[in-house]
């Protein structure tokens, strides 16, 4: 799987990337890929009917439509987004399934650094206990995905304030920083490399 890292960038030019490399792939011209990024800060609506409605008042930061299952998020910098543009072979065309390797990755990423986390029954993403700490959005489309997943790492948690996020009322969202907070804070590089290997260990090939 071919690793594309843009550092950090505007979410409309990474969402132009998203598209020109999914077109790529579905015409079977470039190999499976992973783009790495951050954003500035940006707000996102899923395909959700109330995704508008929960955002309370996003001030200054805009908020884009997207094709991605799910309600409203937020990205910016300090988290690490992944956006794994993969044709799923036969015998692995299940996107629940997909959704939860994606999650087994981030749990296997934060427990590199000493944050047990996990799934939650109801809900996507990943969790430390009732605290949220990966959200997950993806589409796809003849069997190749797209959009992805965001891993709070160390970013400024108080721009969740502002919306209902992933719809779910009263949710608290977390970090690695957060749950580290009488540890170092894992650099951004470090998170990448194990977020990394272990997408490429455990997506379908």
């Amino acid at each position: 799987m071919k690793v594309l890292d843009l550092g950090l960038l505007d979410y409309r030019q990474a969402w132009d990337t998203q598209k020109q490399v999914l077109a790529e792939r579905l015409a079977g011209t470039t190999e499976d890929t992973l783009i790495l990024v951050e954003h500035p800060p940006v707000y996102t609506l899923g395909r959700s009917r109330e995704a508008a409605s929960h955002v309370l008042a996003s001030g200054d930061v805009p908020v884009i439509q997207v094709e991605r299952g799910g309600d409203v998020t937020w990205h910016g910098p300090g988290q690490l987004v992944a956006y794994p543009i993969i044709a799923l072979p036969e015998g692995h065309r299940d996107l629940h399934a997909y959704m939860h390797t994606l999650e087994a990755a981030v749990i296997r990423t934060s427990a590199a650094f000493g944050v047990q986390a996990g799934t939650n029954t109801r809900n996507t993403g990943v969790w430390v206990k009732e605290r949220k700490l990966c959200s997950i959005g993806i589409h796809c489309r003849r069997w190749v995905t797209w959009h992805g997943l965001a891993l709070n790492v160390d970013p400024d948690l108080s721009y969740f304030e502002r919306i209902v996020p992933c719809g779910l009322d009263g949710v608290r969202m977390t970090s690695l920083a957060e749950e580290l907070s009488e540890g170092p804070v894992p650099e951004m590089g470090d998170v990448k490399r194990e977020l990394t290997m272990a997408l490429q260990d455990l997506l379908p090939h």
